[in-house]
């Protein structure tokens, strides 16, 4: 790596027990003058290489190794990590690529760069300044491997702040697309790549919804943070007797309730309101369901806020526990990779001594196989879902 600017990192970082990262406090010395934004090479205590990473002094994650040996970002690489992360999705799961995220950050070698296809189009994610500043490139090697009839850049997520990004969306190649809409294993969904959720749909939900509707069967269900109503619709596809479902954004109800009439759903009540002040009526009321699903927003980004997260996480458990019919069920889900599946069990298990219910449990569940896991970036692994059944009184 002679010539290469970079870090030589001090003994007992986590880099040297598999993780990819290098924070702030980890570096020993910085030769050769790097620029934000650089391909820069790391060394050892000892002066010895130990990969390639892109450089960015402003975060606290300073490094993101994305290579074990001399790389540089360039058309060619990129052509090559996205037609490996193709391949893998291909030929290792049964996931239509039409509707898949193509490109899981550091899971697929790209740390910081999400690419989803949605039908004709792709969306892309540059989440770290390395690969923002060379988002063209990009957009040129998605062009070569997936041939698509535009490109959308949903760069509003808050997580660029931390590397000194502005929040922007923009439209980078071919035609930008109106609301259009696709159909995944029975349910329509209306996809908005400009504005919708995430990059427009909860691509890593797609298959739970499918697992909790069959739970629904003849039963009546309440459906919390149903954003699009993939949950819903899908229980009322499998013949729930009822489906109540809740979001506090109008244009997400407006937005269920255009999939609901395309996907032939029935009997669901759509609800704007607030999540936590409606379990606190039902409450009150006496009102009870079979099955609550709770799949909320991330409630915290970092882990200064993790103490109140969590205090939010419990209040909507304690709630819906106390509303649930013995023998009911309870999902729920956590997207935040700074809850961790101890932290979030012991909540729901506090939940479950206040409001004096017992449990079962009988199903866990993850992300979609399009999100692949590395286990030794935990990072990478963020959602965590269990159903529970409430046992009837000893």
């Amino acid at each position: 790596m002679t010539g290469m600017p970079g870090l030589i990192i001090k003994p007992r970082a986590r880099i040297f027990h598999g993780h990819e990262w290098v924070y702030s406090n980890e570096i020993k010395k910085t030769f050769g003058d790097p620029n934000p934004g650089d391909v820069v090479s790391l060394k050892d205590y000892r002066d010895r290489p130990i990969g390639s990473a892109i450089y960015n002094p402003k975060s606290q994650i300073v490094a993101r190794r994305f290579s074990r040996r001399k790389q540089n970002l360039d058309t060619d690489f990129f052509t090559r990590r996205i037609n490996r992360a193709i391949s893998w999705r291909r030929d290792r799961t049964d996931i239509d690529l039409s509707l898949c995220r193509i490109v899981w950050s550091e899971s697929d070698g790209l740390p910081g760069l999400i690419i989803d296809q949605y039908g004709d189009y792709i969306v892309i994610q540059t989440l770290t300044l390395a690969m923002d500043l060379r988002i063209e490139i990009i957009a040129d090697a998605v062009m070569e491997t997936l041939s698509p009839k535009g490109i959308i850049a949903r760069n509003d997520s808050p997580s660029r702040i931390a590397e000194g990004l502005d929040q922007e969306t923009k439209t980078l190649r071919g035609t930008e697309p109106n609301t259009f809409h696709l159909v995944y294993k029975e349910t329509h969904f209306s996809i908005d790549l400009l504005s919708g959720q995430k990059t427009g749909l909860y691509l890593d939900q797609l298959d739970n919804y499918e697992k909790i509707a069959e739970l629904a069967y003849e039963k009546n269900v309440l459906d919390c943070f149903t954003n699009q109503g993939g949950f819903a619709l899908g229980c009322s596809l499998k013949d729930a007797n009822s489906v109540t479902a809740i979001d506090i954004s109008e244009r997400a109800i407006e937005t269920a309730k255009i999939n609901a009439d395309k996907s032939g759903a029935k009997n669901i009540t759509w609800l704007q309101a607030n999540v936590f002040d409606e379990l606190k009526k039902y409450d009150s009321e006496e009102r009870n369901f079979d099955l609550i699903i709770l799949d909320p927003p991330s409630f915290t980004r970092n882990k200064k806020s993790l103490s109140d997260a969590m205090r939010g996480y419990k209040e909507i458990h304690l709630r819906s526990l106390k509303i649930l019919q013995p023998g009911g069920i309870l999902t729920t889900f956590t997207c935040s990779h700074h809850v961790s599946d101890r932290a979030f069990l012991d909540m729901i298990k506090s939940a479950s001594v206040d409001s004096k219910r017992s449990l079962r449990l009988i199903a866990e569940y993850n992300q979609r196989a399009d999100h692949p896991v590395n286990p030794l970036i935990p990072e990478t692994s963020y959602l965590k879902g269990y159903s529970f059944e409430v046992l009837p009184s000893w």
